[in-house]
């Protein structure tokens, strides 16, 4: 096989264009739009987390996420806290495709540090693989843990996503699919007790938010 076919631009330019040509394909069926719960409706409760702020997404915001339902929210376990936000697409056909973080943090000024993929165990569910990325503001940084929720799948690389999105349309008729992202201050630099804390977090809302997605 030719190096430049084995190479990883060479592969992400082969899982786009096969996610679109799928899609541009079955535009003609209507598409089966499973239902699902409201995100707003996930518990305040969460384990030993609790709800402490509902975050704010303006309008502008959500023209750019188009997103078919968001959620932003601060919860907290005694002293630590993290932030919660999904991005729930109902179809993907129109052109409407979750944001990277990778590209929209140092789009809003977070700089880069370190990146990676991740196992979070979550109990019964199992365990999921997902992005870790440490990235910085000034003198401030945070953990970002991130992932993409398609049916039952967590999925941690954008293209193979997309990849499984273009399954989906052929096999099911439907192209839903969430991105899941948590972020957990660093204090002191402590980025294994930012992980730790993220862990857990994941751990007390993966099952309940897996409710509120399509399966």
């Amino acid at each position: 096989m030719p190096s430049f076919l084995q190479s990883s631009a060479a592969l992400v330019a082969t899982a786009i264009l096969l996610a679109q040509g799928v899609l541009l394909y079955s535009a003609d069926r209507p598409e089966a739009v499973p239902a699902s719960l409201a995100l707003a409706d996930l518990s305040s409760t969460l384990g030993a987390w609790t709800v402490t702020q509902e975050g704010v997404i303006d309008q502008e915001t959500r023209d750019v996420l188009k997103a078919d339902d968001l959620l932003s929210r601060y919860y907290a376990k005694g002293a630590v806290g993290a932030n919660l936000f999904v991005a729930a697409f109902r179809s993907q056909r129109s052109g409407k495709a979750p944001h990277s973080p990778k590209n929209c943090l140092p789009g809003n000024g977070w700089s880069p540090l370190s990146s990676g993929e991740f196992t979070v165990e979550t109990g019964a569910l199992g365990p999921i693989t997902v992005n870790r990325y440490v990235v910085a503001y000034g003198e401030n940084r945070s953990l970002v843990m991130y992932w993409y929720q398609s049916r039952d799948r967590a999925i941690a690389s954008e293209y193979k996503a997309k990849l499984w999105v273009a399954m989906d349309a052929m096999r099911l008729n439907r192209t839903d699919t969430a991105l899941i992202r948590v972020v957990v201050p660093i204090v002191n630099r402590d980025e294994e007790t930012a992980t730790r804390t993220a862990q857990d977090f994941i751990r007390a809302f993966y099952p309940a938010l897996r409710q509120h997605l399509p399966t």
